[in-house]
């Protein structure tokens, strides 16, 4: 066992092995009762009172439970015998699911679904709305401004990706027409957008309209998304889903249209505020606001960070960056892999680049990354990125070109004006 004081086991799927904890206390009893300094650090952190000589089993198994999350060793034992009975006695099969339509904003939890037991229909929508322009336009203007961006991005097809958005947004109309269409998402901004465009494209909902939503799971220290859940964590999900009423429509429709305003100043007031609604929809709107220009350096949250990163670890892979992102530094993780290189090749391919990608016949996560001496003037604040020749960017609806004024944010995440 390592010295550190942190004794339980992490998890990254939900699944926790109970007799692997009642191992773990045992041993972590045994240290305590050596006067172990690392051990007694835990006890006394968690506001434990007892002795070399007094502390029992109860008292280990305790500090196990709560390094996992739980208040106590009984409230632990509880969660698993949940997540035990819903795998062998799932309720979805007796609440009528297989006239259930199952959606999420991608392909991450079908196959994990169907292990648990899901017999419903399932559909994705993957457009990543946290990335390029969103703007009020006509459907089929709109559908073709995404594709570019897509097609552009991620180095597709720009009529494959077009028929794939027509697919999607044509999932609306039939959405209406159903018995009951279920929601799977969870907190960060590429989740909660997925949620508020769904909604607000509702002309009429459908006769059952139930979200799950989750931004924290017992005994997973970083919880990133549902799709790294276990099939009979989902199980166990199923029975916490709940109704959607008009209330959330409104919500969401009024979000969408903030979003993809060219003006962020009531998405950046409707962030600020409760939305009870939609309880994870504010605190993702706030995370995805920070994606506009800071008014010190003019870099977003998201470019920042990343820049931090390679200043930290000078030389590391791409795919290194992304994973200390994801893993440490991002507080509200959101991107997948290939959002995150598309993100950053900006900063590397502008005329006045703020990153260097060494080898470049490697594949893309292998490529060191340095900055540039730009990279660190920006970095400092003794620069700012769209005074540079940074090439343009949107946030939602939100258009940023260097050069021209534009919206950025202060230092209280309220927009401003920069001229």
């Amino acid at each position: 066992m390592s010295t550190s004081i942190r004794f339980a086991a992490a998890c990254t799927d939900g699944r926790i092995n109970l007799e692997q904890q009642r191992k773990r206390a045992k041993e972590l009893l045994r240290r305590l009762k050596a006067d172990d300094a690392a051990a007694w650090a835990l006890l006394h952190g968690q506001r434990l009172k007892a002795t070399p000589a007094s502390v029992q089993l109860a008292d280990a198994q305790c500090l196990i439970a709560r390094e996992l999350g739980f208040a106590s060793w009984p409230k632990l034992k509880a969660h698993l015998d949940a997540i035990a009975f819903a795998a062998r006695q799932p309720s979805f099969i007796a609440d009528d699911e297989p006239g259930t339509l199952h959606l999420r904003c991608g392909n991450d939890i079908e196959h994990s679904l169907r292990l648990a037991g899901f017999q419903g229909e399932f559909e994705t929508f993957i457009d990543p709305l946290s990335m390029g322009p969103v703007r009020d336009l006509p459907l089929s203007d709109y559908l073709a401004l995404r594709a570019d961006f897509i097609a552009h991005s991620f180095a597709l097809s720009s009529a494959e990706v077009l028929a794939r958005s027509q697919r999607e947004y044509a999932l609306f109309a039939r959405l209406s027409g159903c018995r009951r269409v279920v929601l799977w998402c969870e907190a960060d901004a590429y989740d909660q957008l997925f949620l508020i465009r769904v909604l607000a494209g509702l002309a009429q909902p459908p006769q059952r309209l139930e979200l799950i939503e989750i931004d924290q799971v017992p005994g997973i220290e970083r919880f990133i998304g549902i799709g790294q859940l276990a099939p009979d964590l989902l199980a166990w999900l199923w029975p916490q889903r709940r109704a959607l009423g008009d209330d959330a429509l409104a919500l969401a429709r009024q979000a969408w249209a903030a979003y993809s305003s060219a003006d962020p100043r009531a998405w950046a007031e409707l962030a600020r505020g409760a939305t009870p609604a939609l309880p994870l929809l504010g605190p993702a709107l706030q995370r995805q606001l920070q994606e506009l220009p800071g008014l010190h350096d003019g870099l977003s949250l998201t470019e920042r960070l990343s820049l931090r990163i390679v200043e930290r670890l000078d030389g590391a892979p791409f795919g290194q960056v992304f994973a200390e992102l994801m893993s440490r530094d991002e507080p509200l993780p959101y991107l997948g892999d290939l959002m995150f290189h598309a993100l950053l090749r900006p900063l590397i391919d502008a005329p006045t680049p703020l990153l260097h990608e060494e080898q470049a016949e490697l594949p893309w996560p292998q490529r060191p990354l340095r900055l540039t001496e730009l990279g660190r003037q920006v970095l400092a604040g003794e620069r700012y990125w769209l005074d540079c020749t940074a090439p343009e960017r949107w946030v939602g609806g939100v258009r940023l070109r260097a050069g021209e004024p534009h919206w950025a944010l202060d230092a209280e995440l309220r927009p401003s004006w920069r001229r």
